[in-house]
């Protein structure tokens, strides 16, 4: 066996991985002996390091898979068994990319994503797109609860281009994932910050209002100013992963800071009495939908519909 090479894994499609490496770039294929049994997640994903074995028309065989320092990740729907669908290895950070209008924002669903983000402990931006669309003061009533809870929130449009320079000044030497709902517009919005890479993209569906899916690999661009951006497909679902009921509070950053003050340790902050969350709740300083968001996670299983 040649002399490993380490590289980043910067695509997947079809049981083949891309490796970015010092000398090039090798189409993999994971060994064999990690594939053996049936295995409770991804074995390799986007964002990996990995070592290959070389060859020297450019292709190779992943050997190892490379301790991950963050994971995003959902449970795999469709299955019955428990099954880690990794949507990024070692993410820097999270651009959780929601339309204001067309499709219509589900907040649940983004309370859903902030979650994971808190859990695997990215970094999370707000990227709110299509303000061509609904304007920017609309789209600041519908998104300003999450500034006001300490996230960053922009304002952009893949259409006209306004504030992708914002967004672009956050992208330099990190691993960064647009993640969110199908029909978003993440691809036209990476198609503003690498005009080169022209990725497909679609209208939302008339009749449904929904998303259709134009992502159908997971990949990685190379950012001109250093760092990678990901492209993945978007979500409909998102089931969490590995998360329990008890430890949810800890991921709702306004949430957090009252646990200590209930009256009672194991408290599920839905009914019990001397509930500081329930108090702040009543007196507003918990928004109610985020309270709302919750009690579903809390008590609906992780995951419920979608759409408000």
């Amino acid at each position: 066996m040649t002399e490993l090479l380490q590289g980043l894994v910067i695509r997947t499609q079809a049981g083949y991985q891309d490796v970015q490496t010092d000398a090039g770039i090798y189409r993999c294929r994971l060994r064999g002996r990690l594939r053996k049994g049936r295995a409770e997640g991804d074995l390799v994903a986007v964002g990996d390091q990995v070592l290959i074995d070389p060859q020297p028309d450019m292709t190779g065989s992943i050997e190892e898979v490379l301790p991950r320092k963050s994971v995003f990740s959902r449970q795999l729907t469709g299955v019955n068994y428990e099954y880690q669908q990794i949507i990024m290895a070692n993410a820097d950070l999270a651009m959780l990319v929601f339309a204001c209008a067309s499709p219509e924002p589900s907040r649940r669903m983004l309370d859903r994503f902030l979650v994971v983000t808190e859990r695997a402990h990215i970094p999370a931006i707000i990227v709110v797109n299509k303000i061509d669309i609904c304007g920017l003061e609309n789209a600041r009533e519908k998104f300003s609860l999450y500034e006001d809870i300490g996230y960053e929130v922009l304002y952009v449009s893949a259409e006209t281009g306004e504030g992708v320079e914002d967004m672009r000044a956050h992208l330099a030497g990190k691993i960064t994932t647009l993640a969110g709902p199908s029909g978003v517009g993440k691809s036209s919005l990476i198609n503003q910050i690498l005009p080169g890479v022209q990725l497909e993209t679609a209208d939302v569906g008339q009749e449904s209002g929904k998303g259709r899916h134009t992502t159908q690999v997971r990949q990685l661009f190379a950012l001109p100013e250093g760092g990678y951006i990901a492209d993945v497909p978007g979500l409909r679902t998102l089931a969490l992963w590995d998360i329990e009921g008890e430890e949810l509070d800890a991921y709702f950053k306004e949430i957090a800071p009252l646990v200590p003050k209930c009256q009672f340790n194991d408290c599920s902050h839905s009914h019990e009495p001397g509930c500081a969350v329930r108090k702040a709740v009543e007196r507003g300083e918990i928004h109610p939908g985020r309270y709302d968001s919750y009690l579903r996670l809390r008590f609906g299983g992780g995951m419920e519909d979608d759409e408000e």
